[in-house]
């Protein structure tokens, strides 16, 4: 008895459905790289550790980035994020009371505030004491300070130096401190309080200069990162990885102190 064959289109279902498995299996390989939130403060920093996990061999993550106080309003309203990186660690201990991770997490650095102006201005050589005072200076970018740590950070400054009232009605008000720096490093302000871990990279520094401010002027940026209760290997993996001394060194060249 001859074998009984299967038909041309038989033969051509066969052959996509073994190509599917083959596809498949190798996709299931890899796990998706976690979900992460993070402040906007580390759109640079964080895309170099996550580069460098993946060279490793982890599951690269999926970065999103915004202030603090909207990303935290995102989880408490059900946003699938493994990870949480916040420039004000209250909002995380927050989460971590109301039961959305295993523990309080951890802390990643200090983030620090500058004052940053385009290449060429008037207020470049002056301290930032004086910058912010001088008739020059019609238009400061600022974040939210309602929702946005480095927002609140430069209004105390700003508080701190006796110019708030001054200042209050007329800031230019950025969703986060990346936007902020952006309107300064198109034109769209003539200075900005903004985060030095993004002035300190490339794409900020060849066009303006900076300086930071000190400390005392504001309360300290202690960001804390959590991971989410229940989250999976990849989060986990890439959470130790952060610990790391490749990673805490780019975080150090960013500028957040431990």
């Amino acid at each position: 008895m001859s074998p009984c064959l299967p038909r041309p289109r038989d033969r051509r279902t066969l052959l996509l459905a073994g190509v599917g498995a083959i596809f498949g299996g190798r996709a299931g390989a890899q796990p998706a790289g976690p979900r992460v939130a993070a402040a906007s403060d580390l759109q640079v920093a964080l895309e170099e550790i996550a580069d460098g996990f993946a060279a490793r061999g982890g599951a690269r993550p999926r970065l999103s980035y915004g202030s603090s106080g909207q990303l935290q309003q995102q989880i408490r309203q059900g946003a699938p994020f493994d990870l949480f990186f916040s420039a004000d660690e209250t909002l995380v201990l927050t989460l971590a009371r109301e039961g959305w991770s295993a523990d309080e997490g951890w802390v990643y650095g200090r983030g620090r505030l500058a004052l940053y102006v385009p290449q060429g201005s008037a207020l470049a050589g002056l301290p930032p004491q004086q910058a912010l005072a001088a008739p020059e200076l019609k238009r400061l970018a600022l974040a939210n300070p309602d929702h946005a740590p480095y927002g609140r950070a430069a209004q105390q400054a700003l508080q701190h130096l006796g110019l708030w009232a001054t200042w209050a009605p007329r800031v230019v008000r950025a969703e986060n401190v990346a936007q902020a720096a952006q309107f300064v490093a198109t034109g769209n302000a003539d200075a900005g309080l903004v985060a030095l871990a993004l002035v300190l990279a490339p794409r900020y520094a060849g066009r303006g200069v900076h300086q930071a401010l000190p400390e005392a002027w504001h309360v300290p940026l202690r960001q804390r990162l959590v991971r989410r209760k229940g989250s999976g290997e990849p989060a986990r993996a890439f959470d130790e990885y952060l610990r790391s001394a490749e990673a805490r060194a780019v975080l150090r060249r960013y500028g957040f102190e431990a």
